[in-house]
């Protein structure tokens, strides 16, 4: 499909959940992102350290005030598709990536495509993590793009420059970015919405109702 069909150029976000430093995490979605340049999308990685996000009760509260909260709700509706990226922690995606999801809602990510990379110290990998965020956007109507990344013993994986030392996780990680990109091309493309259009006014076919009495 050429570019020229697309509404909008695609924009993709990458959304690290880990403020370490350094983080492996940050490093994987950045490697992840990549790939959707490559594949022709705008893209941006939102660190979660520059919008200073508080856990205190007063902020949620004030959430939909908060011009933290804001400034991160404006930069997640802005994207048609978002790389998380989550260290795994006992089982489970990180607590910052959770309250930074709680925080916003379907306004943000209903009907934008998803792709997931997680990373972690043991031998096992991030599948629980990442099965647990794939849960998170289903439930927020969003859509999440069959392949997926975990990678086990990550501090094995990276070098502190960043540098993924095994090409073929370096390549998956590529192709979760370009997957991303070329699903939001297609569910934003003309052709698409006339798809949907055709279908939502097309008439109800009789052929279907016989088959039912029958």
């Amino acid at each position: 499909m050429a570019d020229a069909e697309m509404i909008e150029p695609i924009r993709v976000v990458g959304f690290p959940g880990s403020i370490r430093e350094p983080s492996y995490t940050r490093m994987a979605v950045e490697i992840a992102l990549r790939g959707a340049q490559e594949a022709g999308a705008e893209t941006q990685l939102l660190d979660l350290r520059n919008y200073r996000l508080s856990l205190l009760e007063e902020e949620w509260d004030k959430r939909d005030s908060s011009p933290n909260v804001l400034k991160l709700r404006r930069d997640i509706q802005s994207a048609h598709g978002i790389i998380l990226g989550t260290p795994e922690y006992h089982g489970s995606f990180s607590g910052i990536i959770k309250y930074a999801i709680d925080l916003m809602g379907f306004d943000e990510f209903e009907g934008k495509l998803i792709g997931l990379v997680g990373v972690a110290g043991g031998k096992l990998g991030a599948s629980e993590s990442l099965n647990s965020l794939r849960s998170v956007g289903r439930a927020l109507h969003a859509w999440v793009v069959p392949l997926q990344v975990s990678i086990p013993e990550a501090w094995r994986k990276f070098s502190t420059d960043g540098t993924l030392k095994d090409p073929q996780l370096e390549e998956r990680l590529l192709d979760v970015g370009k997957q991303v990109t070329r699903f939001a091309k297609l569910h934003h493309s003309p052709q698409f919405e006339e798809f949907v259009h055709q279908w939502e006014t097309a008439p109800e076919n009789p052929a279907g109702s016989i088959h039912k009495r029958g």
